[in-house]
């Protein structure tokens, strides 16, 4: 079954609440409209009610039975609810007058929204940029126990081949314990798109056959990786021709139960998987999904600005997935 004819099974009927702060966006409007009509989400639109009306209208969008708010003419109070639980979340690190300003930015409104459970997700980035979607996320709905960063990862799929590729968004430099724990979040994330996570830390060196720091980093996190999850198959440093064909992977690094057969794959550092992910993309066709922040309480997604209406729609189911993951926990 293609992946999102799956998904929406999975998510149909669920009454998820998803929470759009971009609202006077067409790209986002048109998202919203389909996956009401659907029955897959019920959204939340954040902007001038009639602005978003009426370009819904030259568009021929149905927007009937979808919330619409707009912060700055909210009831005073609803505003002073979501100021009163900032200032309280903030534990003193702003002042109720801050609070107030903050409020005025519809990601740090939409945020709240999911931190109180008013709303089950939030997908935003068509406008704004990755810093200003991720910002508010970590400051309210913050980091997972035992989790101390947000992961942006993608989902690639080609006909039935379908990996995930990490970081590919957000941790520029990680650390040998943060690629440990992008390994280890990103095979949670294969399993939610119904991947038998095989997860490959990559680099320019297989079982040391260069030598150089960056090689030592990815050996180190390997372990580490193995450490956190000895459950799961991981394996590293490796090139991405040694995890990905079997021949090779027999050849660089026999025994290994990756090698050849990785469908995760984590790249040293934001420079690489970035690189790979657009690669895979523009010349081996293959459709990118993401990035999927992980590592959140609570999902929230960050879109590309060069993001269609389509994009919107895919993201905004992805994101109702992580939700009802969490709900399963």
């Amino acid at each position: 079954m293609e992946l999102f004819d799956s998904l929406k099974q999975k998510i149909s009927g669920k009454n998820k609440v998803i929470v759009f702060p971009e609202g006077n966006d067409i790209r986002i409007i048109g998202a919203a409209s389909r996956l009401s009509h659907d029955g897959l989400v019920k959204p939340i639109l954040l902007g001038d009610p009639d602005e978003i009306n009426k370009l819904a209208s030259e568009k021929g969008f149905d927007l009937t039975g979808i919330k619409i708010t707009n912060p700055a003419d909210a009831p005073e109070a609803e505003k002073k609810e979501l100021q009163d639980a900032l200032v309280e979340r903030r534990k003193g690190k702003n002042t109720p007058e801050q609070v107030a300003e903050m409020l005025k930015d519809p990601n740090y409104w939409g945020t709240m929204l999911v931190y109180l459970d008013q709303a089950d997700g939030m997908v935003s980035g068509a406008v704004h940029a990755t810093g200003d979607t991720v910002r508010p996320a970590l400051q309210i709905i913050k980091t997972k126990p035992g989790t101390k960063r947000i992961i942006g990862a993608f989902i690639m799929q080609k006909d039935e081949e379908r990996y995930v590729f990490a970081d590919c968004g957000i941790n520029i430099n990680p650390d040998e314990e943060g690629l440990a724990e992008i390994a280890v979040e990103s095979a949670k994330l294969a399993k939610l798109f119904d991947i038998d996570p095989k997860i490959a830390l990559l680099s320019f060196s297989t079982k040391g056959s260069a030598k150089d720091d960056v090689v030592t980093k990815v050996a180190n996190a390997t372990k580490l990786a193995q450490e956190k999850a000895p459950d799961l198959p991981i394996d590293g440093e490796l090139q991405f021709d040694a995890a990905f064909v079997p021949e090779v992977g027999e050849r660089k690094a026999p025994g290994s139960k990756v090698a050849g057969h990785a469908n995760v794959f984590i790249f040293p550092n934001l420079e690489a998987g970035n690189i790979a992910y657009k690669i895979a993309q523009r010349l081996g066709g293959f459709e990118a999904y993401g990035p999927i922040l992980q590592g959140l309480n609570k999902p929230v997604s960050d879109l590309s600005r060069g993001a269609n209406e389509q994009d919107v729609y895919q993201i905004a189911i992805i994101t109702v997935i992580q939700s009802l993951a969490n709900e399963s926990k």
